[in-house]
């Protein structure tokens, strides 16, 4: 059984399924979401919460940023502790002097899903979808949805990529060779900014979330259990990297969830063709280095939206033919910087010699980045840019 044909229809329900629906509703472009989870899992689920001033133009412009101006905390700042002492980065005084806003991306998902349907658009909760044709979603079940174009908004493992690749798209692909235990803490930030920690015995990173949970990082073995790191050893391991001996105690709660995130980065060679199209993580995975996939997916979804609009209006072409062209260069851009945090916040394991030149070079971008004013200016501008 078929619905009747809407302009879109969007597959996933996360930020850039979201902003990307709101957009085009107020373009007067009808569409409906299908999301495979429930409303309660879709808001739930906690993820990054690091803002960047692009993506908090796109969401209040376009009167979907009231929970974020209330309630998101501005950062300006980041630190980096080693062996070699410590140091603030004020990244906000530098280069284009933006900063970040910190606001939990549940929280934000929570206020998009509120805002969209409160527009009139429809989200389908429960609703997997199972294949993509031409222009129509067959949803687990028998339901069939169609659609003058269809936008796979569901991630890197989602119907939409699967459709593309299927039809031949390649794939650009990258292994770091890192994993974290990525840890979720009720305890309020020990620190005033996100923090860096390097150490022989691998990354720890620190980040806020709210005024009472804090987001933090250690580098683990790549096939680490997380069943294996009680809440005792976590935090005996953050005071050993984040040297809290000589830096001070870090603030305790409990451990609230705990996963390993292998960090991989991957990028399709195009971002849609015909009559389907995508944004965010569907487009491209890129690793959690320096917080861009949510700033990505909002990104996408303003310049997805406004593709869209165009080939509806008159007759696609021209207008999807420019999405590409602004998509993958700053998509690419975004990845390259990922990459370069990567390399600096991860030394070679091991004593031996390589071991130990590598992480010489470690620390010895490390000191430019604190000493050097133009390499400052080069990582504000793609800290906080996109």
């Amino acid at each position: 059984m078929a619905t009747a044909q809407v302009g879109v229809v969007i597959v996933g329900a996360g930020p850039a399924g979201l902003v990307l629906g709101s957009l085009l509703l107020d373009r007067g472009v009808d569409c409906v979401i299908l999301e495979r989870r429930s409303r309660e899992a879709v808001e739930g689920r906690a993820r990054a919460g690091f803002l960047a001033a692009h993506s908090v133009r796109v969401l209040t412009e376009n009167g979907l940023g009231g929970g974020l101006l209330a309630h998101g905390t501005t950062h300006t700042a980041c630190l980096f502790r080693s062996d070699r002492g410590e140091f603030t980065l004020d990244y906000g005084k530098s280069g284009q002097g933006e900063a970040h806003t910190v606001y939990p991306q549940q929280e934000l998902v929570r206020d998009l899903v509120a805002e969209y349907l409160r527009r009139g658009g429809e989200i389908r909760f429960g609703a997997e979808a199972a294949e993509i044709t031409e222009g129509a979603v067959r949803v687990r079940g028998g339901t069939r949805v169609t659609g003058r174009y269809i936008a796979g908004c569901d991630g890197h493992r989602g119907i939409g990529r699967a459709a593309l690749t299927a039809h031949g798209t390649r794939t650009a692909r990258w292994d770091h060779g890192v994993s974290w235990l990525a840890v979720l803490a009720a305890a309020p930030p020990s620190l005033d900014a996100v923090g860096y920690a390097l150490h022989e015995r691998g990354f720890a990173g620190h980040m806020a979330r709210s005024a009472s949970v804090t987001r933090y990082y250690l580098q683990c073995p790549r096939g680490t259990d997380p069943a294996e790191w009680s809440e005792e050893r976590i935090w005996a391991e953050l005071a050993i990297r984040m040297r809290t001996d000589e830096f001070g105690p870090l603030r305790r709660g409990a451990v609230l969830e705990k996963a390993v995130v292998d960090l991989r980065s991957d990028v399709l060679e195009r971002p849609g063709a015909g009559r389907l199209w995508l944004a965010g993580d569907a487009v491209g995975l890129i690793s959690p280095t320096a917080a861009k996939g949510a700033n990505l997916a909002v990104l996408q979804a303003e310049l997805l939206a406004r593709a869209l609009e165009g080939a509806l209006a008159r007759g696609g072409g021209a207008s999807l033919a420019r999405y590409p062209a602004d998509c993958l260069p700053r998509l690419w851009r975004a990845h390259e910087f990922s990459h370069w945090m990567s390399g600096l916040l991860h030394g070679p394991a091991g004593d031996d010699d390589k071991a130990r030149y590598g992480r010489e070079l470690q620390y010895a971008r490390l000191e430019s980045l604190r000493t050097s004013r133009a390499h400052q200016d080069f990582f504000a501008e793609n800290y906080v840019g996109i």
